[in-house]
Protein backbone atom coordinates (compact mmCIF):
# COMPACT_ATOMS: atom_id res chain seq x y z
CA UNK A 1 0.00 0.00 0.00
CA UNK A 2 1.45 3.35 -1.04
CA UNK A 3 1.38 6.00 1.67
CA UNK A 4 3.09 9.32 1.26
CA UNK A 5 5.15 10.72 4.08
CA UNK A 6 2.45 13.17 5.17
CA UNK A 7 -0.02 10.34 5.70
CA UNK A 8 2.56 8.31 7.61
CA UNK A 9 3.35 11.21 9.92
CA UNK A 10 -0.38 11.97 10.32
CA UNK A 11 -1.11 8.31 11.21
CA UNK A 12 1.75 8.15 13.72
CA UNK A 13 0.71 11.36 15.46
CA UNK A 14 -2.98 10.36 15.39
CA UNK A 15 -2.07 7.08 17.08
CA UNK A 16 0.03 8.99 19.61
CA UNK A 17 -2.79 11.43 20.38
CA UNK A 18 -5.50 8.72 20.62
CA UNK A 19 -3.40 6.55 22.93
CA UNK A 20 -2.46 9.51 25.10
CA UNK A 21 -6.09 10.60 25.23
CA UNK A 22 -7.22 7.11 26.30
CA UNK A 23 -4.58 6.89 29.03
CA UNK A 24 -5.35 10.34 30.39
CA UNK A 25 -9.11 9.70 30.17
CA UNK A 26 -8.69 6.68 32.43
CA UNK A 27 -6.68 8.81 34.82
CA UNK A 28 -9.30 11.55 34.77
CA UNK A 29 -12.05 9.00 35.45
CA UNK A 30 -10.13 7.62 38.43
CA UNK A 31 -9.52 11.13 39.67
CA UNK A 32 -13.24 11.87 39.39
CA UNK A 33 -14.14 8.70 41.33
CA UNK A 34 -11.52 9.50 43.94
CA UNK A 35 -12.81 13.06 44.38
CA UNK A 36 -16.39 11.78 44.70
CA UNK A 37 -15.36 9.20 47.30
CA UNK A 38 -13.49 11.83 49.30
CA UNK A 39 -16.52 14.13 49.30
CA UNK A 40 -18.76 11.22 50.34
CA UNK A 41 -16.51 10.23 53.20
CA UNK A 42 -16.30 13.86 54.32
CA UNK A 43 -20.09 14.01 54.54
CA UNK A 44 -20.20 10.62 56.26
CA UNK A 45 -17.68 11.83 58.85
CA UNK A 46 -19.79 14.94 59.36
CA UNK A 47 -22.86 12.68 59.76
CA UNK A 48 -20.93 10.54 62.25
CA UNK A 49 -19.92 13.61 64.23
CA UNK A 50 -23.58 14.73 64.33
CA UNK A 51 -24.69 11.28 65.55
CA UNK A 52 -21.92 11.21 68.17
CA UNK A 53 -22.97 14.66 69.37
CA UNK A 54 -26.57 13.38 69.59
CA UNK A 55 -25.38 10.36 71.61
CA UNK A 56 -23.45 12.64 73.94
CA UNK A 57 -26.60 14.62 74.81
CA UNK A 58 -28.48 11.32 75.10
CA UNK A 59 -25.99 10.02 77.69
CA UNK A 60 -26.05 13.33 79.56
CA UNK A 61 -29.83 13.04 79.82
CA UNK A 62 -29.65 9.51 81.23
CA UNK A 63 -27.05 10.72 83.74
CA UNK A 64 -28.68 13.96 84.87
CA UNK A 65 -32.25 13.67 83.48
CA UNK A 66 -32.07 17.21 82.19
CA UNK A 67 -34.82 17.76 79.62
CA UNK A 68 -32.65 20.35 77.81
CA UNK A 69 -30.09 17.62 76.96
CA UNK A 70 -32.89 15.47 75.55
CA UNK A 71 -34.15 18.31 73.35
CA UNK A 72 -30.59 18.87 72.05
CA UNK A 73 -30.32 15.18 71.29
CA UNK A 74 -33.59 15.35 69.30
CA UNK A 75 -32.27 18.38 67.36
CA UNK A 76 -29.03 16.56 66.44
CA UNK A 77 -31.01 13.45 65.52
CA UNK A 78 -33.11 15.57 63.12
CA UNK A 79 -29.93 17.02 61.60
CA UNK A 80 -28.45 13.54 61.21
CA UNK A 81 -31.65 12.30 59.55
CA UNK A 82 -31.58 15.24 57.11
CA UNK A 83 -27.87 14.67 56.29
CA UNK A 84 -28.45 10.99 55.70
CA UNK A 85 -31.34 11.77 53.32
CA UNK A 86 -29.18 14.34 51.51
CA UNK A 87 -26.34 11.80 51.08
CA UNK A 88 -28.74 9.22 49.61
CA UNK A 89 -30.19 11.79 47.22
CA UNK A 90 -26.86 13.35 46.24
CA UNK A 91 -24.78 10.18 45.76
CA UNK A 92 -27.36 7.77 44.36
CA UNK A 93 -24.94 5.81 42.14
CA UNK A 94 -22.02 5.87 44.59
CA UNK A 95 -24.06 4.64 47.59
CA UNK A 96 -26.34 2.23 45.74
CA UNK A 97 -24.45 -0.75 47.19
CA UNK A 98 -24.68 0.61 50.79
CA UNK A 99 -27.63 -0.05 53.15
CA UNK A 100 -28.14 3.67 53.73
CA UNK A 101 -31.92 3.55 53.50
CA UNK A 102 -31.94 1.07 56.37
CA UNK A 103 -29.69 3.44 58.29
CA UNK A 104 -32.08 6.29 57.55
CA UNK A 105 -34.94 4.18 58.88
CA UNK A 106 -32.94 3.56 62.08
CA UNK A 107 -32.29 7.30 62.44
CA UNK A 108 -36.00 8.04 62.10
CA UNK A 109 -36.80 5.36 64.70
CA UNK A 110 -34.09 6.72 67.00
CA UNK A 111 -35.53 10.24 66.69
CA UNK A 112 -39.06 8.94 67.34
CA UNK A 113 -37.91 7.14 70.48
CA UNK A 114 -36.20 10.30 71.75
CA UNK A 115 -39.41 12.25 71.11
CA UNK A 116 -41.50 9.64 72.97
CA UNK A 117 -39.04 9.81 75.84
CA UNK A 118 -39.42 13.59 75.96
CA UNK A 119 -43.19 13.20 76.25
CA UNK A 120 -43.00 10.45 78.92
CA UNK A 121 -42.96 11.29 82.62
CA UNK A 122 -39.73 10.55 84.42
CA UNK A 123 -39.52 7.41 86.54
CA UNK A 124 -42.20 5.41 84.80
CA UNK A 125 -41.57 1.93 83.49
CA UNK A 126 -42.02 3.02 79.87
CA UNK A 127 -39.14 5.49 80.23
CA UNK A 128 -36.81 2.67 81.22
CA UNK A 129 -37.96 0.62 78.28
CA UNK A 130 -37.39 3.56 75.88
CA UNK A 131 -33.97 4.15 77.41
CA UNK A 132 -32.92 0.60 76.61
CA UNK A 133 -34.24 0.82 73.02
CA UNK A 134 -32.59 4.24 72.43
CA UNK A 135 -29.19 3.01 73.56
CA UNK A 136 -29.43 -0.12 71.44
CA UNK A 137 -30.46 1.72 68.25
CA UNK A 138 -27.97 4.58 68.90
CA UNK A 139 -25.10 2.13 69.22
CA UNK A 140 -26.24 0.34 66.06
CA UNK A 141 -26.38 3.64 64.11
CA UNK A 142 -22.93 4.67 65.33
CA UNK A 143 -21.40 1.28 64.49
CA UNK A 144 -22.97 1.32 61.01
CA UNK A 145 -21.66 4.78 60.16
CA UNK A 146 -18.16 4.01 61.52
CA UNK A 147 -18.13 0.79 59.47
CA UNK A 148 -19.12 2.66 56.29
CA UNK A 149 -16.49 5.35 56.91
CA UNK A 150 -13.81 2.69 57.46
CA UNK A 151 -14.82 0.82 54.28
CA UNK A 152 -14.86 4.00 52.22
CA UNK A 153 -11.41 4.90 53.49
CA UNK A 154 -10.12 1.51 52.30
CA UNK A 155 -11.70 2.13 48.91
CA UNK A 156 -10.05 5.55 48.74
CA UNK A 157 -6.67 3.95 49.47
CA UNK A 158 -7.34 1.45 46.69
CA UNK A 159 -8.30 4.23 44.28
CA UNK A 160 -5.18 6.19 45.16
CA UNK A 161 -3.04 3.09 44.54
CA UNK A 162 -4.82 2.42 41.25
CA UNK A 163 -4.45 6.07 40.21
CA UNK A 164 -0.72 5.90 40.91
CA UNK A 165 -0.48 2.76 38.80
CA UNK A 166 -2.37 4.49 35.98
CA UNK A 167 -0.07 7.50 36.22
CA UNK A 168 3.07 5.34 36.07
CA UNK A 169 1.50 3.32 33.27
CA UNK A 170 0.63 6.52 31.43
CA UNK A 171 4.20 7.78 31.72
CA UNK A 172 5.58 4.46 30.46
CA UNK A 173 3.02 4.33 27.65
CA UNK A 174 3.80 7.90 26.57
CA UNK A 175 7.53 7.15 26.69
CA UNK A 176 7.11 3.98 24.59
CA UNK A 177 4.80 5.72 22.09
CA UNK A 178 7.19 8.67 21.83
CA UNK A 179 10.13 6.30 21.25
CA UNK A 180 8.16 4.40 18.57
CA UNK A 181 7.19 7.69 16.90
CA UNK A 182 10.79 8.94 16.96
CA UNK A 183 12.10 5.64 15.56
CA UNK A 184 9.39 5.65 12.90
CA UNK A 185 10.26 9.20 11.82
CA UNK A 186 14.00 8.44 11.97
CA UNK A 187 13.63 5.36 9.74
CA UNK A 188 11.02 6.70 7.37
CA UNK A 189 12.02 10.39 7.18
CA UNK A 190 15.45 11.13 8.59
CA UNK A 191 17.32 8.10 7.17
CA UNK A 192 16.15 8.59 3.55
CA UNK A 193 16.77 12.34 3.80
CA UNK A 194 20.28 11.70 5.15
CA UNK A 195 21.03 9.31 2.27
CA UNK A 196 19.81 11.90 -0.22
CA UNK A 197 21.81 14.66 1.49
CA UNK A 198 25.03 12.58 1.42
CA UNK A 199 24.44 11.73 -2.24
CA UNK A 200 23.90 15.39 -3.16
CA UNK A 201 27.12 16.38 -1.36
CA UNK A 202 28.96 13.65 -3.27
CA UNK A 203 27.49 14.85 -6.56
CA UNK A 204 28.63 18.40 -5.72
CA UNK A 205 32.17 17.03 -5.23
CA UNK A 206 32.06 15.08 -8.48
CA UNK A 207 31.35 11.64 -7.01
CA UNK A 208 28.47 10.16 -9.00
CA UNK A 209 28.04 6.88 -7.09
CA UNK A 210 24.43 5.75 -6.75
CA UNK A 211 22.33 6.15 -3.60
CA UNK A 212 21.55 2.93 -1.68
CA UNK A 213 17.92 2.02 -2.46
CA UNK A 214 15.25 2.59 0.21
CA UNK A 215 12.05 0.57 0.56
CA UNK A 216 9.78 3.00 2.36
CA UNK A 217 6.98 2.74 -0.18
CA UNK A 218 6.53 6.50 -0.25
CA UNK A 219 7.79 9.62 -1.98
CA UNK A 220 11.34 9.05 -0.67
CA UNK A 221 11.62 5.75 -2.52
CA UNK A 222 10.42 7.46 -5.69
CA UNK A 223 12.84 10.36 -5.11
CA UNK A 224 15.83 8.02 -4.57
CA UNK A 225 14.97 6.09 -7.74
CA UNK A 226 14.73 9.37 -9.68
CA UNK A 227 18.07 10.57 -8.26
CA UNK A 228 19.73 7.26 -9.17
CA UNK A 229 18.45 7.60 -12.73
CA UNK A 230 19.79 11.16 -12.81
CA UNK A 231 23.16 9.99 -11.42
CA UNK A 232 23.31 7.29 -14.09
CA UNK A 233 22.77 9.92 -16.78
CA UNK A 234 25.35 12.20 -15.13
CA UNK A 235 27.87 9.35 -15.06
CA UNK A 236 27.45 8.76 -18.79
CA UNK A 237 27.74 12.47 -19.54
CA UNK A 238 30.68 12.83 -17.18
CA UNK A 239 32.49 10.03 -19.01
CA UNK A 240 31.74 11.76 -22.31
CA UNK A 241 33.00 15.11 -20.96
CA UNK A 242 36.19 13.58 -19.58
CA UNK A 243 36.74 11.88 -22.92
CA UNK A 244 36.16 15.24 -24.67
CA UNK A 245 38.64 16.96 -22.36
CA UNK A 246 41.10 14.17 -22.97
CA UNK A 247 40.72 14.56 -26.70
CA UNK A 248 41.22 18.31 -26.31
CA UNK A 249 44.35 17.67 -24.23
CA UNK A 250 45.57 15.17 -26.80
CA UNK A 251 44.95 17.73 -29.51
CA UNK A 252 47.13 20.19 -27.64
CA UNK A 253 49.79 17.56 -27.10
CA UNK A 254 49.64 16.43 -30.71
CA UNK A 255 50.28 19.98 -31.84
CA UNK A 256 53.28 20.23 -29.55
CA UNK A 257 54.52 16.75 -30.45
CA UNK A 258 54.27 17.52 -34.16
CA UNK A 259 56.44 20.56 -33.59
CA UNK A 260 58.90 18.55 -31.49
CA UNK A 261 59.07 15.68 -34.02
CA UNK A 262 59.74 18.08 -36.86
CA UNK A 263 63.27 18.90 -35.59
CA UNK A 264 64.61 15.33 -35.23
CA UNK A 265 62.98 14.32 -38.54
CA UNK A 266 64.66 17.25 -40.29
CA UNK A 267 68.00 16.25 -38.75
CA UNK A 268 67.49 12.62 -39.82
CA UNK A 269 66.56 13.73 -43.34
CA UNK A 270 69.62 15.98 -43.57
CA UNK A 271 71.98 13.24 -42.36
CA UNK A 272 70.57 10.72 -44.83
CA UNK A 273 70.87 13.21 -47.71
CA UNK A 274 74.54 13.81 -46.84
CA UNK A 275 75.16 10.08 -46.65
CA UNK A 276 73.53 9.57 -50.05
CA UNK A 277 75.68 12.31 -51.58
CA UNK A 278 78.92 11.06 -50.02
CA UNK A 279 78.26 7.33 -49.95
CA UNK A 280 81.36 6.61 -52.07
CA UNK A 281 83.54 8.97 -50.02
CA UNK A 282 86.13 7.14 -47.93
CA UNK A 283 85.65 9.21 -44.72
CA UNK A 284 84.23 6.42 -42.54
CA UNK A 285 84.41 8.41 -39.26
CA UNK A 286 82.30 11.20 -40.69
CA UNK A 287 79.73 8.69 -41.94
CA UNK A 288 79.71 6.97 -38.53
CA UNK A 289 79.11 10.35 -36.87
CA UNK A 290 76.16 11.02 -39.21
CA UNK A 291 74.68 7.59 -38.47
CA UNK A 292 75.09 8.09 -34.69
CA UNK A 293 73.39 11.47 -34.95
CA UNK A 294 70.58 9.86 -36.95
CA UNK A 295 70.19 7.18 -34.26
CA UNK A 296 70.10 9.85 -31.54
CA UNK A 297 67.40 11.75 -33.39
CA UNK A 298 65.40 8.53 -33.82
CA UNK A 299 65.69 7.88 -30.05
CA UNK A 300 64.56 11.44 -29.40
CA UNK A 301 61.52 10.96 -31.65
CA UNK A 302 60.78 7.60 -29.94
CA UNK A 303 60.89 9.26 -26.50
CA UNK A 304 58.46 11.97 -27.63
CA UNK A 305 56.01 9.44 -29.04
CA UNK A 306 56.38 7.22 -25.95
CA UNK A 307 55.55 10.19 -23.72
CA UNK A 308 52.48 10.95 -25.81
CA UNK A 309 51.30 7.32 -25.62
CA UNK A 310 51.84 7.15 -21.87
CA UNK A 311 49.87 10.32 -21.34
CA UNK A 312 47.02 9.30 -23.63
CA UNK A 313 46.66 5.81 -22.16
CA UNK A 314 43.78 5.67 -19.66
CA UNK A 315 45.10 4.68 -16.24
CA UNK A 316 43.75 4.34 -12.71
CA UNK A 317 45.30 6.33 -9.93
CA UNK A 318 48.20 4.09 -8.86
CA UNK A 319 50.63 6.03 -6.65
CA UNK A 320 54.32 5.34 -7.18
CA UNK A 321 57.56 6.99 -6.22
CA UNK A 322 58.94 9.52 -8.73
CA UNK A 323 61.41 12.37 -8.83
CA UNK A 324 59.24 15.46 -9.10
CA UNK A 325 61.84 17.50 -11.01
CA UNK A 326 62.12 14.80 -13.69
CA UNK A 327 58.33 14.60 -13.92
CA UNK A 328 58.14 18.38 -14.57
CA UNK A 329 60.93 18.21 -17.17
CA UNK A 330 59.21 15.29 -18.91
CA UNK A 331 55.91 17.21 -19.00
CA UNK A 332 57.57 20.37 -20.33
CA UNK A 333 59.02 18.39 -23.23
CA UNK A 334 55.52 17.26 -24.24
CA UNK A 335 54.09 20.80 -24.33
CA UNK A 336 57.18 22.71 -25.40
CA UNK A 337 55.53 23.66 -28.68
CA UNK A 338 52.56 25.28 -26.86
CA UNK A 339 54.71 27.86 -25.06
CA UNK A 340 55.17 31.08 -27.07
CA UNK A 341 58.72 32.18 -27.80
CA UNK A 342 58.14 35.50 -26.00
CA UNK A 343 57.57 33.66 -22.67
CA UNK A 344 60.69 33.22 -20.55
CA UNK A 345 60.74 30.10 -18.38
CA UNK A 346 62.32 29.81 -14.93
CA UNK A 347 62.61 26.62 -12.90
CA UNK A 348 63.42 26.32 -9.20
CA UNK A 349 62.96 22.63 -8.53
CA UNK A 350 64.45 20.61 -5.68
CA UNK A 351 66.63 17.92 -7.28
CA UNK A 352 66.14 15.53 -4.33
CA UNK A 353 62.37 15.87 -4.08
CA UNK A 354 61.13 12.25 -4.18
CA UNK A 355 57.33 11.90 -3.87
CA UNK A 356 54.75 9.12 -4.05
CA UNK A 357 51.95 10.30 -6.34
CA UNK A 358 49.91 9.30 -9.37
CA UNK A 359 52.43 10.54 -11.97
CA UNK A 360 50.09 10.57 -14.96
CA UNK A 361 47.40 12.50 -13.06
CA UNK A 362 49.85 15.07 -11.66
CA UNK A 363 51.42 15.36 -15.13
CA UNK A 364 48.01 16.36 -16.46
CA UNK A 365 47.68 19.00 -13.69
CA UNK A 366 51.11 20.46 -14.50
CA UNK A 367 50.29 20.50 -18.19
CA UNK A 368 46.96 22.31 -17.60
CA UNK A 369 48.52 24.93 -15.32
CA UNK A 370 51.50 25.57 -17.62
CA UNK A 371 49.37 25.87 -20.78
CA UNK A 372 46.95 28.23 -18.98
CA UNK A 373 49.91 30.37 -17.87
CA UNK A 374 51.30 30.39 -21.43
CA UNK A 375 47.93 31.39 -22.89
CA UNK A 376 47.68 34.23 -20.36
CA UNK A 377 50.94 35.69 -21.80
CA UNK A 378 50.66 34.79 -25.49
CA UNK A 379 49.92 38.38 -26.57
CA UNK A 380 52.37 40.44 -24.55
CA UNK A 381 54.85 37.81 -23.42
CA UNK A 382 56.18 37.57 -19.91
CA UNK A 383 57.82 35.24 -17.42
CA UNK A 384 56.66 31.86 -16.17
CA UNK A 385 58.19 30.40 -13.01
CA UNK A 386 57.74 26.82 -11.83
CA UNK A 387 58.91 25.97 -8.32
CA UNK A 388 58.74 22.83 -6.17
CA UNK A 389 60.00 22.28 -2.64
CA UNK A 390 59.31 20.38 0.54
CA UNK A 391 57.26 22.46 3.04
CA UNK A 392 57.49 20.07 6.02
CA UNK A 393 58.25 16.43 6.74
CA UNK A 394 54.94 15.27 5.25
CA UNK A 395 54.07 17.82 2.56
CA UNK A 396 55.52 19.44 -0.54
CA UNK A 397 54.29 22.34 -2.67
CA UNK A 398 54.68 23.29 -6.31
CA UNK A 399 53.69 26.57 -7.93
CA UNK A 400 53.13 27.84 -11.45
CA UNK A 401 53.46 31.63 -11.60
CA UNK A 402 52.98 33.91 -14.61
CA UNK A 403 53.09 37.63 -15.29
CA UNK A 404 50.13 37.58 -17.64
CA UNK A 405 46.83 39.42 -17.70
CA UNK A 406 45.56 37.95 -14.41
CA UNK A 407 42.05 36.85 -13.45
CA UNK A 408 39.15 39.21 -12.78
CA UNK A 409 37.68 39.21 -9.26
CA UNK A 410 34.25 38.14 -10.50
CA UNK A 411 35.86 35.08 -12.18
CA UNK A 412 37.95 33.97 -9.19
CA UNK A 413 35.11 32.16 -7.39
CA UNK A 414 34.17 30.15 -10.48
CA UNK A 415 37.47 29.13 -12.05
CA UNK A 416 37.18 25.58 -10.68
CA UNK A 417 33.58 25.16 -11.87
CA UNK A 418 33.09 22.70 -14.74
CA UNK A 419 32.60 24.34 -18.17
CA UNK A 420 33.55 27.79 -16.86
CA UNK A 421 36.16 29.41 -19.11
CA UNK A 422 37.27 32.93 -19.95
CA UNK A 423 38.90 31.85 -23.20
CA UNK A 424 37.44 32.44 -26.62
CA UNK A 425 35.05 29.92 -28.12
CA UNK A 426 36.97 26.92 -29.42
CA UNK A 427 40.05 27.53 -27.27
CA UNK A 428 38.94 25.84 -24.09
CA UNK A 429 36.37 23.38 -22.71
CA UNK A 430 36.21 24.84 -19.21
CA UNK A 431 37.08 21.42 -17.74
CA UNK A 432 40.87 21.63 -17.36
CA UNK A 433 41.01 23.39 -13.98
CA UNK A 434 37.95 21.52 -12.71
CA UNK A 435 39.54 18.14 -13.47
CA UNK A 436 42.90 19.32 -12.09
CA UNK A 437 41.22 20.43 -8.88
CA UNK A 438 39.56 17.01 -8.57
CA UNK A 439 42.85 15.21 -9.16
CA UNK A 440 44.57 17.21 -6.41
CA UNK A 441 41.70 16.54 -3.99
CA UNK A 442 41.86 12.80 -4.79
CA UNK A 443 45.53 12.92 -3.75
CA UNK A 444 44.53 14.46 -0.41
CA UNK A 445 45.94 17.85 -1.36
CA UNK A 446 44.61 21.31 -2.09
CA UNK A 447 44.88 23.82 -4.91
CA UNK A 448 44.81 27.58 -4.32
CA UNK A 449 45.01 30.54 -6.66
CA UNK A 450 46.11 34.13 -6.19
CA UNK A 451 45.74 36.69 -8.96
CA UNK A 452 45.71 40.39 -9.58
CA UNK A 453 44.27 41.69 -12.80
CA UNK A 454 47.04 42.97 -15.06
CA UNK A 455 49.80 41.67 -12.75
CA UNK A 456 49.69 37.89 -13.15
CA UNK A 457 48.52 34.70 -11.46
CA UNK A 458 50.03 32.01 -9.25
CA UNK A 459 48.58 28.54 -8.71
CA UNK A 460 49.75 26.85 -5.51
CA UNK A 461 49.37 23.10 -5.11
CA UNK A 462 50.09 21.35 -1.78
CA UNK A 463 50.33 17.55 -1.73
CA UNK A 464 51.32 14.83 0.74
CA UNK A 465 54.76 13.37 0.09
CA UNK A 466 53.21 9.89 0.33
CA UNK A 467 49.78 9.76 -1.33
CA UNK A 468 47.39 6.86 -0.78
CA UNK A 469 44.91 5.35 -3.25
CA UNK A 470 41.60 7.20 -2.76
CA UNK A 471 38.18 5.54 -2.51
CA UNK A 472 37.30 6.88 -5.94
CA UNK A 473 40.08 7.27 -8.51
CA UNK A 474 39.65 10.14 -10.95
CA UNK A 475 41.09 9.69 -14.44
Amino acid sequence: MFLNIRKKIAISFTFFILTSTLVWSLNLYNHYQLTKKIKLIDEKIELLNTVLECRRYEKNYFLYFNRTDLREAITYASNAEKKQADIIDKYKEAVRHLPLRGHLKNLKQYKALLTDLLNTDAGKHREKLLQKQIRTIGKQITDNIESIVSNEREKIRGLIYKTNLYLYGALIAIFVITAITVIFIALNVNAPLKSIEIAIHKIAKGDYSSIPPVSTGDIFESLVNSLNRMIEVLNRRNEQLIHSEKLASLGTLTSGVAHELNNPLNNISTSIQILEEEIEDGDVEYKRMLLEETENQIDRARDIIKGLLEFSRERRFVPRKVNFKKLVEKTMKLIKGEIPSNVTQHFRLDDSLEVRIGPHQIQRVIMNLVINAAHAMENGGGEMTITAERTDENTFCFQVRDTGEGIRKEDMERIFDPFYTTKEVGKGTGLGLSISHGIIESHGGRMEVESQEGMGTVFKVSLPLLCEIPEISRN
